[in-house]
């Protein structure tokens, strides 16, 4: 059987660190990861899903991840049930997380917290201006995101191959 997740998204709260009644550290986290695709009205949107950590893991997280921290999640799924106090049946989905790794430096957390704005979608980083980004055919002029389109340029100059079929290994 197969129950893998990796998740990318960010922090909706400060995580919550709690220490059960052995001493083991555990918190709790939501994660806003944004969908693929847009609304009918073009917004984004995105789905918060409930995730736990353990152990030293659980502590790292809540001393270096804050709210709206961007990081990367891998886990498992897992369902549990219990009674609440009204004696109902409570059932819960949450993502095990078994790894986490912080995305973004503490910088660029500390600057896109302190920039003004009323759209969470809106913090995200921009990528257009870093080292790596040398030419203008890598990044989309729409959002500054790395263009991983088909290259249609030319590597060869526009000089011509000569390659007969009794060359190709095929």
């Amino acid at each position: 059987m197969i129950n893998n997740v990796v998740l990318v998204g960010r922090l909706t709260k400060d995580p919550d660190l709690r220490y059960t009644s052995s001493g083991t550290a555990v918190a709790t986290f939501t994660l806003a990861v944004n969908r693929n695709f847009t609304s009918q009205s073009g917004e984004r949107e995105a789905d918060f899903i409930n995730c736990v950590i353990w152990r030293k893991s659980a502590e790292t997280l809540a001393n270096y991840a804050k709210k709206g921290s961007l990081i990367g999640v891998t886990g498992r799924i897992q369902t549990r049930n219990y009674d609440n106090q009204q004696g109902q049946r409570v059932y819960v989905t949450e993502v095990v997380a078994e790894n986490f790794q912080l995305l973004e430096s503490r910088t660029v957390n500390e600057q896109r917290r302190s920039a003004p704005s009323d759209d969470f979608n809106s913090n995200q980083p921009s990528f257009g201006n870093n080292s790596y980004n040398q030419n203008q055919n890598q990044t989309s002029p729409t959002n500054g995101m790395p263009n991983f389109d088909r290259d249609t340029s030319d590597p060869f100059g526009g000089s011509s191959i000569d390659i007969s079929d009794d060359d190709l290994p095929f």
